[in-house]
Order: structure tokens, then sequence, then C-alpha cells
């Protein structure tokens, strides 16, 4: 059965955007995992959470991507690690800015964390992970009361992470 692109919007935006940790079609180039990048606390490098559509895409480090559209918020790609054809890698909200970064491979938290690391490390590194509502663990951001982890943890292993905005309008958790 077909399905609208906005029947595809209307399911979990948060499930298509984690599902690129869970599907690595794109795989992180060499020159990307030799950087030692780090997700949060603000953001990734020059991309910040908050900040507006017109200034992330000054960056130069984000690709517009109308899959991710919602009457609310704009769909994105980071340009050196762009996800498949239904998913996006940073959402950015009309009202609130730059409201969710997606971690490609390669990329860690300042604590450690990345694609790939146990239950057991994430749990160390975040001893007051929580369930968040949509039944994904989450976890503050240390350094940062503005924003949040989702991780999304799959065989004992994270499979996707974001940080995200905590007051945005972008995607449910």
């Amino acid at each position: 059965m077909k399905q609208t692109m906005a029947q595809l919007i209307g399911r979990s935006a948060l499930v298509l955007a984690l599902a690129g940790g869970v599907m690595p079609a794109a795989v992180a180039s060499p020159a990307f995992a030799e950087r030692k990048a780090t997700l949060g606390p603000y953001g990734y490098g020059t991309l910040k959470l908050g900040m507006t559509a017109a200034k992330a895409r000054a960056t130069g480090r984000i690709t517009r991507k109308t899959v991710g559209d919602s009457p609310r918020c704009t769909g994105w790609d980071l340009k050196e690690n762009p996800y498949g054809e239904y998913r996006v890698g940073v959402y950015i909200s009309k009202r609130r800015g730059l409201a969710m970064i997606v971690a490609p491979p390669g990329l860690r938290t300042p604590q450690g964390i990345g694609l790939g690391s146990s239950r057991t490390r994430l749990k160390a590194a975040y001893p007051r992970l929580r369930r968040g509502p949509g039944g994904y663990p989450t976890a503050d951001v240390p350094g940062n009361r503005q924003a949040f982890y989702i991780f999304h943890v799959s065989d004992n292993k994270v499979a996707g992470m974001s940080l995200v905005l905590a007051k945005q309008d972008c995607v449910r958790y």
C-alpha cells in the first residue's frame, strides 16, 4: 500500500530520525572519523541548538531535505553524512530554531557514548538515564539544562542517538 509523505511524516518523526542509526546506509568518511567530533552539550561543531535555519545554513554543514518538513519544522541533512530518502539528520523549528541533531556514525557525546556503545557503558555515562514518553532512553545533557539526549538501544548497544532541544515542537519523544 502506497503511503503519502504526510502519512510517513505523521508517524513518529523520532522513529524516522533514529532509524538512521539502526540502518546505517551511509558510512562516515575517514576525515569525519578522524576529527573526534562530539555531539553536545550545545550542538555539533558550528551547528548549535536553537540557531535559526538561516544561521544553520550559513555554517555550510547542512543541506535541505523536504522529507522532514511539517507545518512547524523543516528537515535537513548533514552534508558530510546524508541519510537515505526517507530520513533526515537535523530538524529545525520555525519558532525555536535548530531542534534536533541525529548522530551519524563516528560521533560521540563528550562522555564517550556513540553508536555501538554498550548499554552498560551508556548507564555508567548517564546514571540518571530514564525512559522517555516514547519509550526511548533519555538523559540530561551535562552542562546544558536546555537539552537532552535520546538513545535507541538494540541488542544491548546504542543503535541511534540524538541531541534534542528540550523546548521544541518538531518531534515527539
